[in-house]
């Protein structure tokens, strides 16, 4: 009930923020709008027009479709410069920045082109920016990209095969951002540019957003702390919802994905409109899925999940800007795997008793259900946030406000199923506001400041990990960025300051199974103890970053960037003393670390030809204080097993491991080429390298020392693919692709006290094939999407899962320990567009 009325006030603020904003006085009617855009788009080469192009101003968040005639109209517009974008498929973007006050029409011919450039990215930058220009590491991906890859069980998976992008996983459904070989804590993974806060210190804590709700993500490799402050010292993951459609349209769809290794079925709906202005929309959906099965160890018990999402927005466009509050609900049941196994068979047991004493067999008809185990996380997250941007003076005043609230809640016993052992209450409040201008002689400036409050509640449960906490950040920053011809120059500083206060905790054990939280300071109590100590900490640091991009012509150009990033400690690894059932470990924190400070650089070169464009990006980054866990050991020197209390237990279901820090070094680099021998063929290939070097805190490292832990192997993905636009009949857009992926043996890994092991190499095999249904008349009736992953069902481990090492204390001699990733998946994806619009009578 707390959560709702929380909920609800909150709702009510943001909702009258957002109203006296929009019904703020507007400005006079010399600054007000400068009218209309009109034009025609047309096919260079013969003059004809292009139906279905889309025309939009990334910086307004507004744009339009061009009609039979290739013709468009955008009305309301503001003065100022801003970039237009127009984009068809098969053909190049075109991109130019225009000047509203001075233009009202402009045509624009598109060139056919087998090579994709152009694209614009708004995350981390003061305007839409051309990937091409901009200094720092990017990468974008849109809505057809994500639609073939159905077979992705969440979002973060659907760009896990980009280049210096990979993910941690446990199961198809829980996956953490790595960016060059950084995650958790230092990869803010936003939504709308809203950062994401739910509790990422868990190595089993996904990310809370509905990938149905998803047509765009844009990725910053590299240090982003200059804009998103502490925990984007690795890089950011800004996951874009749909923009509004064009004006007078309702638009929507239903979809559908059926998944042939875990059963998945993900359905959606969507609806959103615009009526002068006014812009609204929903998306609701919902998907559950079995335990997956591999070659090796068949299903795997404690892998099936059930998720309900559900999102609204409502919001004006107009010609002093826009405002869009938006509220989601994402509630996720998704088991918890701990690859207990039969001795003599190896099949998989399960917990039936809190003492644990036996544990049988999982029958078939358990792995083959969609109901949820006794045993399994229960996550919900309630967002509601607010993205306004209003045209003020000679500039922007963008503000971004959002609440968040994360219960996240781990059922750990399976005879009170209805008592949590991990029970979190998360509440965090995020603020950004930053002005864009230009200053002097056109320098393009953003000065701002952002931050967050968040406060974490514990009680409730048995298990107690992290303590009780309040914690504030603030950070005000200034990025400049000046065009001199062909050379593109951006810099900018940034001060950051965070503030933790963390509250002492008591626990009561006299029923061992079922400790509790105590008042605070008890004096008596012969089973009460100290879980955590009072703590008060501020941490600060200065960032920066430097970067140019040389244009030497359309077809190559260099870019280079040095960037400082900035991360304060989490509360896990600063006060960290407890299991998290998830996870299957017991973490140990140290509230004497002191801040990461990392210095990166990065250098890249950009060749695009008609028939060929290639890529070569290095980065090196050196990291102080760089703070990881490692396996703790017993007396004897064997790795410490515990009871959920921290008590020794040779067989216990939590390995023991404590945060630690230390110097340490990461570089590679990625290597891209796409070849079109044949306008319709591509032949893409990339490499991706990575070293994470431990640098030890003076002195020489012994072998065992030497390495990160979670550093991605050498991988390499070849996919030969036919796109074909105007297609085949009544099959338009078609494509098809074959892909394979090859990830060198890991033997760069953490072994020091049995934290990390060798992983052998393998390869994956991968297709798809797609397109659209159009009737008579050119409209779309069907989007189909088919995708196959694994499709020669290789037996493997990744040593990127968690899974790996998931199984009994003691394993059999010659037997490989862990649990095995997903075998052969297809996943068929339909989607079925609708328009409700009013249509003018003929």
């Amino acid at each position: 009930m707390k959560v709702n009325i929380r909920l609800l006030l909150l709702s009510a603020i943001l909702f009258f923020t957002a109203s006296f904003s929009i019904a703020s006085p507007k400005p006079a009617p010399e600054d007000g709008p400068v009218g209309t855009l009109t034009g025609t788009v047309t096919d260079k080469a013969d003059g004809k027009p292009i139906a279905g192009a889309t025309v939009s101003i990334p910086d307004l968040r507004i744009g339009t479709i061009t009609d039979v005639n290739g013709h468009y109209t955008i009305n309301k517009l503001p003065k100022g410069v801003y970039l237009l974008q127009v984009k068809f498929i098969g053909y190049a973007t075109f991109n130019q920045r225009i000047d509203f006050t001075k233009t009202t029409s402009l045509d624009v011919q598109l060139q056919i082109s087998s090579i994709e450039t152009g694209e614009v990215v708004i995350t981390g930058v003061s305007k839409a920016t051309e990937i091409k220009r901009d200094p720092v590491p990017m990468v974008a991906v849109g809505k057809n990209f994500i639609d073939q890859r159905s077979a992705s069980g969440n979002v973060i998976d659907e760009i896990a095969n980009l280049p210096g992008i990979s993910a941690v996983t446990t199961g198809p459904n829980v996956s953490k951002p790595f960016i060059h070989g950084l995650g958790y804590n230092r990869v803010v993974t936003a939504e709308d540019g809203i950062r994401q806060e739910g509790q990422q210190w868990g190595d089993e804590h996904g990310i809370e957003v509905d990938q149905n709700s998803i047509d765009r993500i844009e990725v910053i490799k590299g240090p982003a702390s200059l804009s998103y402050g502490s925990d984007a010292i690795g890089g950011v993951v800004n996951l874009i919802t749909p923009t509004p459609v064009p004006d007078g349209k309702i638009l929507g769809s239903v979809q559908g994905i059926y998944g042939t290794n875990q059963g998945l079925m993900n359905g959606s709906f969507r609806l959103y409109g615009n009526q002068n202005g006014l812009v609204w929309g929903t998306i609701i959906s919902g998907k559950e899925a079995k335990d997956y099965r591999d070659p090796h160890d068949g299903r795997v018990y404690g892998t099936g999940y059930k998720e309900g999402d559900a999102r609204a927005m409502i919001g004006l466009n107009k010609s002093w800007g826009y405002s869009y509050l938006n509220a989601s609900i994402f509630d996720d049941f998704q088991e918890i795997p701990d690859g207990s196994r039969d001795s003599l068979t190896r099949q998989f047991t399960r917990q039936i008793t809190d003492a644990d004493t036996y544990r049988p067999i999982v029958p078939e008809s358990i792995l083959n259900s969609y109901n949820i185990t006794p045993l399994h996380q229960h996550v919900q997250l309630y967002r509601i946030y607010d993205n306004s941007n209003f045209i003020l003076g000679n500039g922007n005043l963008i503000v971004n406000l959002g609440y968040q609230f994360s219960h996240r809640r781990e059922y750990t016993h399976p005879t009170e199923i209805d008592i949590p052992g991990l029970n979190l209450h998360l509440a965090t409040y995020t603020y950004d506001v930053k002005y864009n201008f230009n200053m002097g002689n056109d320098f393009e400036t953003t000065a701002g400041i952002n931050g967050q409050y968040q406060n974490n509640t514990i009680g409730g449960a048995t298990v107690f990990p992290i303590p009780a906490y309040h914690q504030f950040d603030i950070g005000p920053f200034f990025i400049v960025k000046k065009s001199l011809g062909k050379l593109d120059l951006s810099a900018g500083a940034r001060y950051d300051s965070r503030s933790i206060t963390e509250q002492a905790a008591y626990v009561d054990t006299t029923n061992a199974s079922y400790p509790t939280l105590v008042g605070q300071n008890p004096t008596t109590g012969t089973n009460v103890y100290k879980q955590f100590n009072a703590l008060s900490k501020t941490f600060s640091g200065a960032t920066g970053s430097f970067g140019a991009t040389y244009n030497f012509s359309d077809a190559f150009l260099l870019k280079g960037n040095i960037a400082r990033g900035f991360r304060a400690p989490s509360i896990a690894e600063l006060s960290a003393n407890g299991a998290d059932p998830g996870s299957q470990i017991y973490h140990v924190g140290n509230n004497d670390f002191k801040p990461e400070f990392s210095v990166q650089g990065d250098i890249g070169a950009f060749l695009t030809l008609p028939n060929v464009s290639a890529s070569v990006e290095l980065f090196d980054n050196n990291i102080q204080n760089y703070i990881f866990q490692e396996q703790l050991l017993d007396a004897n020197g064997n790795p410490q097993r515990v009871n959920p209390d921290g008590s020794p237990n040779p067989n216990g279901i939590y390995s023991k491991f404590g945060y630690v820090q230390s110097k340490a070094r990461i570089d590679g680099g990625e290597f891209y080429i796409d070849i079109h021998p044949l306008p319709w063929l591509h032949f893409a290939n990339s490499l991706t390298l990575t070293y994470g070097t431990n640098l030890g805190n003076g002195g020489h490292e012994p072998d065992s020392l030497k390495y990160l832990p979670f550093i991605p192997p050498l991988h390499t993905h070849s996919e030969l693919r036919g796109t074909f636009a105007k297609g085949f009949g009544s099959f338009k857009s078609a494509y098809a692709f074959v892909g394979f992926d090859h990830y060198n043996a890991q033997d760069r890994f953490f072994a020091a006290y049995g934290t990390e092991t060798y992983t052998a190499g393998y390869n994956l095999l991968s297709a798809g094939i797609g397109g659209d249904l159009v009737n008579a008349a050119g409209k779309k009736v069907v989007e189909i999407f088919i995708e196959g992953t694994n499709l020669a069902n290789v037996t493997y481990q990744s040593n990127m899962s968690r899974l790996k090492y998931f199984d009994n204390a003691t394993v059999p001699a010659g037997v490989q320990p862990g649990i095995f990733n997903m075998g052969r998946n297809i996943s068929f994806k339909v989607v079925v567009p609708f328009d409700l619009s009013a249509h003018p009578k003929s």
